[in-house]
């Protein structure tokens, strides 16, 4: 940027980059914030509200209620045992009706191939198992779940993960950014390489549910102390 001083002389200010001086790169606020999602079991079980109570009175800012195949009754029971005030951070999967009746954040749809419900309005996320239909799919939604990252989940038969070379390939040509948010085998050793992808966020499952055992724990404190770190990791 040029000025004149009273001389007419001419100056000039050269911006520097700040995330590059003397050779060590210098990370903004907003490249290290990644978001947490934190995905329920997939099977009921009697402390669970309890302790989703307890996840966002620590911190959770963002719960997907995914329970496959079950009645749409036991879903509306464990959002009745949750604070109202919980709802709003809360996106349920199948059971799109919940969303409006206790005012949820939004629904994800989990196939690929289908359409959002005939006349809804809303937030929607959708998991993506094909990194070659993520721009397809980010048009679709606000963010999207990129499965079978670091393991398969299970979805549409994958049990392996991606390789790491599929996975720089597609955050070079910008296809992985803060849209896109990290699925399968997601652990707390493995955020770090989430972030260093360029992934905008991480799902987070079985890392935080194996921390509680029901037939062995008699209380919840490993799972919370768990959740602090997963915290802690994306900030």
């Amino acid at each position: 940027m040029c000025f004149f001083n009273k001389y007419n002389c001419t100056f000039e200010i050269k911006f520097v980059n700040l995330q590059w001086i003397w050779g060590t790169p210098i990370k903004t606020t907003c490249a290290d914030t990644m978001k947490l999602v934190i995905m329920t079991k997939s099977t009921f079980f009697v402390e669970e509200d309890k302790i989703l109570a307890s996840l966002f009175d620590e911190g959770l800012d963002a719960l997907h209620l995914s329970k496959p195949g079950s009645a749409p009754m036991l879903c509306e029971r464990l959002l009745t045992l949750l604070p109202d005030e919980c709802h709003r951070r809360i996106t349920v999967h199948e059971h799109y009706y919940l969303k409006n009746e206790y005012s949820l954040a939004g629904i994800h749809i989990e196939n690929m191939d289908e359409e959002k419900p005939q006349g809804y309005r809303g937030n929607i996320s959708r998991t993506c198992s094909s990194i070659d239909r993520l721009k397809e799919m980010k048009k679709k939604s606000q963010y999207v779940f990129l499965a079978n990252v670091f393991k398969g989940d299970g979805m549409n038969g994958h049990t392996e993960g991606l390789s790491i070379q599929e996975l720089e390939n597609a955050s070079r040509k910008g296809m992985i950014d803060k849209h896109v948010y990290a699925l399968g085998g997601v652990q707390l050793d493995n955020i770090r390489m989430a972030r260093d992808l360029g992934f905008g966020g991480v799902v987070v499952c079985d890392d935080l549910w194996n921390q509680f055992d029901i037939h062995r724990h008699q209380d919840y404190k490993e799972l919370i102390a768990h959740f602090e770190k997963l915290k802690k990791a994306v900030g």
